[in-house]
């Protein structure tokens, strides 16, 4: 008997490595199988499964692929190998790589390769660059004879994702940089401008009306008290991410954001459209469904909906469909749950998952547009709105002063 290295993912999503007896690689995989595994990578005379050295986890922080690269890798990977065998196009893309780090995790899988193992399997000695959800498809690909399909749909998730981070991203920047030049003009009014206009009225011995004596009290506050100020809201800042590292109190919060009006939604469906993607895109690439949706629960960061996927992946392991166990979590938009239903009663999940995803991704789209053409202008009224007290603080003694020298 022979002894075969193994990385597998078992039922919960979680990566397992260990060691398996068997006449054969073919027996050996379907021990595996017969556990219950999904095998990722399985070869004789592998290198330790322990994980990677010190030594190696200091490079892999150092050098990995980031989304941008992993994308544009995947889309030439999957042109290349169409027409050209495996070790050629990974030779290929390595050397017109421009950055040195990407190089070198591209260069080590060509390395994998060309000394006989399978992609999936180069790909997992560069764990921090290929997630374990991208080599199952990979490995699915691989399995069919079908991989450069397989890379062909990766690619095209990975650019839909890629398009939505930054639509995200561009509805953000301005609202955020617009809040931070209010701010800085508020603070720049009450620290500078405020101390010296009414100083001028201190030995007027005259009662100062109460918005202007609050405004004073705040500049004080502020021009005195800064560094006291600043160490509060760093004190309060590290006692929140404190708390939030107490899974009760994580899971708290996020089932909180979920119940923020718009943001909520925001959140919801974000998730529901890259589920339904990640999902499409597996379906059509014959992975397993509930091996799939396992490995996507660690990528989702959000607590409340990460225990409702690890729900829905349980509710199908034991028999249930993918839209009962959507409909019961209460967490996914009713549209999705009744197109999965369609989609699984009429044999075309994959196309009523992709059909789902777009729909969502253009109420995203919309969502977002109304939502920052109401954020803007309301950040300018009410930077307006502190200007124009802090301008009516300084003018109100000017008033008073007058009408005392007309008496």
């Amino acid at each position: 008997m022979a002894e075969f290295d193994y990385l597998a993912i078992d039922r919960a999503g979680r990566e397992r490595t260990g060691r398996v007896s068997a006449d054969g690689l073919d027996r050996a995989r379907g021990i595996l199988e017969a556990r219950r595994l999904y095998v990722l990578r399985l070869a004789q005379g592998a290198a330790s499964p322990s994980g990677p050295s010190l030594a190696g986890r200091m490079r892999f922080r150092r050098e990995r692929l980031s989304g941008k690269q992993l994308s544009l890798f995947t889309r030439q990977l999957a042109t290349l190998v169409a027409v050209s065998p495996l070790e050629e196009a990974l030779r290929t893309i390595a050397r017109q790589t421009e950055k040195p780090a990407a190089q070198g995790v591209i260069g080590r899988v060509h390395l994998g390769v060309t000394e006989g193992r399978r992609l999936a399997e180069a790909m997992r000695r560069e764990e921090p660059s290929f997630p374990p959800l991208y080599r199952a498809m990979v490995s699915a690909g691989e399995a069919s004879g079908t991989l450069g399909l397989a890379l062909e749909r990766l690619a095209g998730l990975l650019e839909r994702q890629a398009e939505i981070r930054g639509k995200v991203l561009s509805a953000l920047a301005y609202p955020i940089v617009l809040s931070f030049v209010a701010v800085a003009v508020v603070v720049a009014l009450m620290t500078f401008v405020v101390p010296k206009v009414v100083q001028q009225f201190e030995d007027v011995g005259q009662s100062l009306p109460l918005l202007t004596r609050i405004v004073m009290g705040i500049s004080d506050a502020l021009v005195n008290w800064w560094w006291a100020i600043l160490v509060g809201i760093a004190a309060l800042g590290f006692l929140v991410w404190r708390a939030l590292q107490a899974p009760a109190a994580r899971l708290a919060f996020d089932r909180w954001l979920l119940r923020v009006p718009g943001l909520g939604r925001l959140i919801r469906d974000l998730h529901a459209a890259r589920m339904a993607r990640t999902l499409s895109t597996m379906v059509e690439s014959r992975l397993p469904l509930v091996e799939g949706l396992a490995l996507t629960v660690p990528t989702i960061h959000n607590r409340a909906l990460r225990a409702a996927t690890a729900e829905t992946v349980e509710a199908i392991r034991g028999g249930g469909n993918l839209s009962a166990a959507f409909r019961r979590s209460g967490l996914f938009p009713p549209l999705l749950v009744y197109m999965i239903a369609s989609g699984e009663a009429a044999g075309q999940l994959d196309r009523m998952l992709e059909r789902a995803a777009d729909y969502l991704e253009r109420e995203f789209d919309t969502f977002t547009a109304t939502a920052m053409s109401m954020l803007e202008p309301g950040i300018i009224v009410l930077m307006g709105g502190i200007v124009a007290t802090i301008v009516l603080s300084i003018l109100l003694p000017i008033l008073q002063l007058q009408n005392l020298a007309e008496f």
